[in-house]
This record gives C-alpha cells, structure tokens and sequence, in this order.
C-alpha cells in the first residue's frame, strides 16, 4: 500500500486536513485505536490483558453509548482512508491463507481437467440463475492429487470456502453463470463409526453411516444476509453466516457509528434449505450391552430430502461441536457434537451402482435358466437351515413380490406378500428372519413381545430443541419398500394386532393425535414367526386354535406355513449330520448356490420385470379360487376361511413366480405352484378332522363277526389326512370307470358300494396288518363314500332300473352290496 504522501494532492483543502490528520492517527498505537477496529488488527502478547479488557468494554452497552469525541473523529478518519484505500476495510480478510488459496488453484485444475469433462459438464448443467451443487467423488481427488486429497481430508472445514469459489470460477468457465455453488464429496474410503466420533476429528473431513430415524421438516436457512443500519439506514454488505446469527461489526457509513442496531434485509439476503436428520448406529455396529447411540446430522441446499426414515444411509461431511441446549449443563463449557453433511445418499442407491460385465453375464445366466434357476434360488436362502423347501420358496417369493398397481380412481393395490411361519420350537424359525432381515437393503427385526402399537406403527413426540410436535418412524415405516420381520407375533397384545391391520392391507399409518392428521406410508411386507399355544403344535386342532391371532389378521397374510418337529429317522440323520457339518466346517458346509450378494442382485433385477396376466392363466385362477371356496364351505367348523384376499395373494404369488422365472408373463404353470403354496400353507393346515355322524347306513360291527372278534367303538370321525386318501382313492376310481364307458360309446356305468370298498381294500393290502385293521379300512371307506354322496355331493346314489319310481324307498329293499354310485359330472378331480 503506497504511503500518503505519495498520493496527489486532495481536490479540497479541508479533504486535505482531514487526511493529514488520518495519517496521524495511523501512527499511533493507543488503546483507543484497538478499541476501535477491535480485532482486525493483530495484538502483542504484551498488550493480551488490554485486548481482552478492550473487548469487554466494546460489548458493554453503556460503554458504546459514551463513545468520546475524540473516538469519533478517529473513526471517520480511519473510514476514509479505507474508501481511498489506505487501509483494509472492515470484513475483509486481514491474512491471506496462501495455502488455501494454492489448493483452491489444485482443485479449479481438477474441476477443469477432470477425466472427460464429467465435471465441467456438470457445472454447464447448472441453472445460471440459482445456486447449485456438484458432487466430486473423493477417489478422484485422490487420483489428481493425494497431497491435495490429504489436505482436504484434514482441513475440510478451511478449505470448504474455498473449494466453493474454485467451483464458482470453474462454472463460470464452463458457461453456467456466476451463480454460488457448492460442493458436496462423497465416497471416503473408510466411513466411520457414530459410536467411534470424538472431539479429535472437529473439523475434518470425515464419513458416517447409520439407520435415519427422524427426519425434520425442510426449513430456509439464512446463508448470508444483508443488514440496514438502525441509525442511518445504509446497507451492509454480505456477511456470510456459519453456525450462529452473525451481524456487522459496524456501519460502513464513515459518518455512522452504530454496531448494535440492525435490521435483517429479507428481500436481498440469500436463503438456503436446511434439514436435520436424526441417524442411529446399525444394529451391527452396537456393542454387547450397549444402547444405541445416535447423531444429528444437518444438510443443506440439495442434500436435503434425499433420506427418509428407515434408510440405511451414508453423509460425507465435518463433525462441529455445537452448544448444548440442556439447562443441566454448565454454562457455555458443555457442548454436543454434530455433524454437518456436504453430501448423502441412502445405501441402497449406492449399492446399486450399474453392474459391472460380470454380474451382468451372471444375471443372464440366471435370466436363461428357467425352473433350474427358481429352485437354486431358493436354495440360497437360509443355506444354513436344513430342509423346509416349501418355506424357502415363499420367502423367495416374499422378495421377489408382486406388481403394485393403481386403479383409475387412485385407489392402490397391495404388491407386497405378507408370511407367516408357525412352528415348534427349535424349528429355526428365527433364524429364517433374521436372514431376511440382513438380506434386504430396508429390513427391520423386531419381536413382538417386546414391541408395542406405537412402536410398530408411528408415534409423536415432542422435539427436544424447537418444542415442537413431530412423527417419529415405528418398525413398519422404517421398513418402508422392505421386509419387516416380527418374532413372537403371537406374544403380541390384541390392541398392538390391532394397530398394523390397515399397515398391512393398506400399507399406510394413518395419525390423528397431538393436533396432527397425518398418513403415513408403509408399503412393506411382513414376515412374522410364531409359536403354538400349547408350545408345541396339536395336529388335531385347527391353525386358528393353535395360534393366538384373530381373523382379521390372519386373513391379511398370504402365506401360512405350519413347520412341524415331527420323529423320523432319516429326517432326523440328515438334520443333525448338518448341523454337526454347520459347526464343524461352518460357511463350508453352507454353500449355497448362490451367495447373498447374487441374491441380492438378482432381486434388484427381478423386481423391475412387470409380468402380465395371460388369458389361459387368468382362467385357472377362477378355477382354483371357485374350487378353493367349495372346499372351504364344506370344511370342518372353526376352519380358515377363502376371502377375496386369497384370490389376490395367488395373483400376487403368479407374479412372484414369473419374476423368479424372469419372464413378463404369467403362465398356467406358475398359477399352479401358487395354488400348491397357497394350500400347503392353508388348505392343509386348517382343516379339522372330518366328523360324520351315525345313522342306519353306517351301523356298528356286530360283534360275532369272523372279522372282528371283539367289538368295535363306532366311529364318529376321521383324521384329515387319512380321510383325503380315501375320498382321492375313491374319486379316482370312480373317474376311470366313467372314462371307460365314454371311450367305449356307452352309458356311464355306476359301481356298486361293497364293489368299490372292495377294490380301496385291495389297494391297501399290504397297510393292513391284520382283520381288525380290515375291518376299520372298511367300515372308513363307507363312511367317506356316506359323506361324499350326503354332504359334498360329488358322489350320486343310483336307483337299480328294475325298481318303481313310484315305489316307497323306505319300503324297498336295499341290494346285497349296497346302492349304485357315480361321479358327479361336474366333479374336479383338482379340489
């Protein structure tokens, strides 16, 4: 800066006074002229003392309102000078930071000379008219630079402004305007730990993850404001706001001496977007014994919205420490640390980054392999647990899922599969879950007993800092398009049952408490486990009678799936020879055919296929729900009963089927699986015993019979499963002699009762291990043949052509070997 005497001459004598005078007072080093421009100026270590005491006195009201005259003259001298550039002028940088200012020059190198041009081309995408971001991956810094990639690792909070005007410059050259823009860098090699943050990494470039929890509402944040003067109105220049509301030291008017009074200028001061997001530590990162511990984490600009609650999500930022808003705490000593995001991004969008060729040529591999491929796939599922085939294709299924739609009238239709596994203990049934769990990118584990309407939906709480009422996310909602996997469903209380009935039909939450009417989204599939009422699980006893649940909400699951510990000798040989193997070899003798991470990717792939119904598919769908809701009607009391609901759920598992198979339509093939499924998991289970009830037909052996010696309880039941065989034996039978006679041209013939009882007999000769066990087969098969023909229907009792059809049949004598029986021509042999 040249000195004043070498300045020309002042245009005015009185101009050149006043400057004399200024350059008199720049000599000296008073007290007054510290006071004055405060901290603009270095101090000794000598004068620390006067300084602090200075400051003091300069923040004191009573002080500024008895400014000396003298004071006054030396601070207009000391404002003209700053407008003839004598002296630095109040808010600009006293030091220059050279090395911040070398990197900002490295950085404007890298933005302008980045590998082709993806960076330049992002900034010339830029509005010119608004702030914008660009987002710079950190390998690539690394790539350009490693010292300058270190330095910004280690004074990220420095260099932040000035990478932002490098990015200016740089947008500037790439033609996008002059417009502010920030940057934002994201992928650091090795993202921290919330529990590992501590005071020693404030202020450094730093990476976190954990599961979002709570999201604020988006509020403006005040960037830089412009502020008028309360004395005489001028306007102050930009002054750039970080972590507190930040004023003007003083007027720039060389004649104003205000440095308290200020009013913000709305209209010319620059807002910005800002949110805070409450994350918590993965479950995998919480130590034994531990609560969980969580981070606020503020984002700005563009950043914000980018997360939801239930995300697993990553932030690239600087971790500050703010001032604790407990009263508890001492004063201005304790503060809370924070951390104040450039960047985030859910992990799951992170993770499904474009494949590269090889897991493109494995999906096509998987793509061509048809059946094949349906069962490795579910193979790989659970590979630890051995055995339940059947399970591990609905979880498969669950998810693959169904296609979500919408009607014309806005109206949404489930996608999701909702399953659930009931089983003795010790059937691996949690083990299933927790697999599900840690497979999908939003799965949530929770156990029902533990769990609570409120924390399974959505509850509202109130914000420690602003006081005000928000809605914090339940497992559900945190597991929005995921799986949530509830443990010991049937520990559950009734009114908690209650509270996920519209979350699991609907998929949404719907809040009306605490002055706020909300609806919420929860569009996730369940998988729930539970245990028998009487711990182990009665197979005479209907589902419904063995598991606590009501009818609502077992109608609302698409997949029942009853996991039995039953005595075998080889079932179980190979049980434990697996898991002595498990433990022995551990992930060797697990191998799956594909690992979790295959899985994971063909999923992904899956999904996006949108299959279509196919006309001859569409039919067998009605077949099977028309023959699905006659078994139901005539089924046993207290039996699972066919709603519309399960006619959906074959539709949504058709479509699982046909992405499994990734083909986009629906063959009768894959409704036929769906229809197995869906009566292994229902049909099979739910029914009862079939009871029939004696009459004149059915009497008791007598007891001097050569077949039985000794008399026999008359029977008033049969098992389910015993009575199935038989009326299918039966029915089979009937069904080929009918055939027959059509192939030959002639009238359907009927068969005797005792004929057809003779030849079930004969079948099952060698299960009869001696005459009483002949006589109970067939006295069985007679009362299954009395309940197909008086019940059901399927079977037609037959008059004999020489009797009268005017005659009594009370009064007409019934043949040696029973009355003349038929199929019903309109009899499936598929029901």
């Amino acid at each position: 800066m040249p000195p004043s005497s070498d300045l020309p001459p002042p245009p005015t004598s009185s101009l050149g006074v006043q400057l004399q005078s200024a350059a008199a007072l720049a000599s000296e080093t008073s007290v007054r002229r510290r006071i004055a421009e405060g901290d603009a100026w270095p101090s000794s270590a000598g004068a620390a003392s006067q300084d602090a005491s200075s400051l003091a006195t300069r923040d004191a009201p009573a002080r500024r309102a008895a400014t000396t005259s003298e004071e006054v003259q030396e601070e207009r001298a000391r404002r003209l000078q700053a407008q003839l550039g004598l002296l630095p002028r109040e808010g600009q940088s006293k030091v220059r930071d050279e090395a911040a200012e070398a990197f900002a020059v490295i950085f404007e190198g890298f933005l302008t000379r980045a590998e082709d041009g993806r960076y330049m081309r992002a900034l010339g995408a830029l509005r010119s008219d608004e702030p914008g971001t660009v987002e710079v991956d950190f390998a690539h810094v690394m790539a350009h630079d490693e010292r300058a990639a270190a330095a910004l690792v280690e004074n990220y909070v420095r260099l932040d402004a000035y990478m932002a005007r490098a990015a200016r410059r740089a947008r500037a050259k790439a033609g996008g305007g002059g417009a502010a823009v920030a940057v934002a860098v994201f992928g650091l090699p090795a993202p921290q730990r919330i529990r590992a943050l501590r005071a020693a990494r404030i202020g450094q470039l730093a990476g976190v993850g954990g599961t979002v929890t709570r999201t604020s509402e988006v509020r403006p944040e005040l960037a830089s404001g412009v502020f008028a003067c309360g004395e005489c109105g001028a306007e102050s220049a930009p002054v750039a706001q970080q972590f507190r509301y930040t004023e003007p030291a003083v007027c720039d008017n060389p004649l104003c001496q205000n440095r308290a009074a200020w009013t913000l200028v709305v209209a010319r001061s620059r807002f910005a977007d800002w949110q805070r997001v409450r994350v918590q530590e993965d479950a995998g990162d919480i130590p034994a014994g531990s609560m969980p511990r969580t981070l606020d984490v503020i984002v700005r600009g563009d950043m914000v919205e980018r997360v939801k609650p239930g995300d697993r999500a990553r932030f690239t930022g600087a971790l500050v420490a703010v001032p604790d808003a407990d009263p508890r705490a001492c004063d201005r000593l304790a503060h809370r640390l924070a951390f104040v995001a450039c960047h985030a991004e859910p992990a799951a969008a992170a993770d499904s980054a474009r494949p590269t060729r090889a897991e493109r040529e494995e999906l096509a591999a998987l793509a061509a392999g048809g059946a094949r491929t349906y069962a490795q796939l579910a193979a790989s599922v659970a590979p630890t647990v051995f055995g339940h085939d059947d399970v591990k294709r609905g979880l498969l299924l669950q998810l693959l899922g169904g296609v979500h739609k919408r009607t014309r009238e806005g109206m949404r239709l489930r996608g999701d599969i909702n399953v659930c596994v009931v089983g003795d203990p010790g059937t691996a049934k949690s083990q299933l879950l927790k697999f599900v769990a840690a497979l999908v990118p939003r799965g949530v584990f929770t156990s029902g007993k533990a769990s609570s309407a409120a924390g399974l939906t959505a509850s509202v709480v109130r914000d420690d800092e602003t006081g005000d009422f928000t809605i914090e996310a339940g497992a559900l909602m945190l597991a929005d398009h995921g799986v949530c996997c509830i443990d010991e469903f049937d520990k559950m209380d009734v009114a908690d049952q209650v509270a996920i009935h519209e979350a699991m039909e609907q998929q949404t939450i719907t809040i009306a408490k605490a002055g706020i009417h909300a609806t919420l989204n929860a569009r996730c599939a369940v998988l729930a486990a539970a245990n028998p009422v009487a711990g182990r699980y009665d197979r005479r006893l209907t589902l419904r009678q063995n598991v606590a649940m009501s009818a609502p909400i077992m109608s609302r699951f698409d997949l029942f799936f009853v996991v039995l510990d039953a005595a075998s000798d080889a079932a179980d040989f190979n049980t434990a020879r697996h898991i002595v193997a498990v433990h022995q070899r551990r992930a060797a003798a697990a191998a799956a055919p594909f690992a979790p991470a295959a899985l994971r990717r063909f999923v992904r792939f899956a999904r996006a296929i949108q299959p279509a119904l196919r006309e001859d598919a569409a039919r067998l769908l009605w077949c099977a729900y028309r023959d699905l809701r006659q078994d139901d009607a005539g089924a046993a009391r207290n039996a699972y009963r066919i709603t519309v609901r399960q006619l959906e759920s074959l539709i949504r598992l058709s479509e699982a089927l046909a992405r499994a198979h990734c083909v986009d339509v629906i063959t009768p093939a894959h409704v036929r699986e769906a229809v197995r499924l869906l009566r292994r998991s229902i049909v099979h289970v739910e029914m009862d015993d079939v009871d029939i009830a004696a009459d004149e037909d059915n009497e008791p052996l007598p007891a001097d019979s050569q077949l039985a010696p000794e008399p026999l309880p008359q029977p008033t039941s049969i098992r389910r499963d015993h009575f199935e065989r038989i009326r299918a034996m039966l029915a089979l039978r009937l069904h080929a002699v009918s055939r027959a006679d059509a192939a030959d041209d002639a009238d359907p013939e009927s068969v005797r009762r005792d004929d057809l009882v003779d030849w079930y007999l004969s079948q099952r000769e060698d299960a009869l291990a001696d005459e009483a066990d002949l006589a109970r087969e067939s006295h069985a098969a007679k009362m299954v043949l009395k309940y197909m023909a008086s019940v059901e229907g399927c079977v037609i009792a037959i008059r004999d052509h020489h009797e009268s059809p005017a005659a009594d049949a009370a009064t007409e004598p019934e043949h040696p070997r029973g009355p003349l029986l038929m199929l019903h021509p309109n009899f499936s042999l598929a029901s």
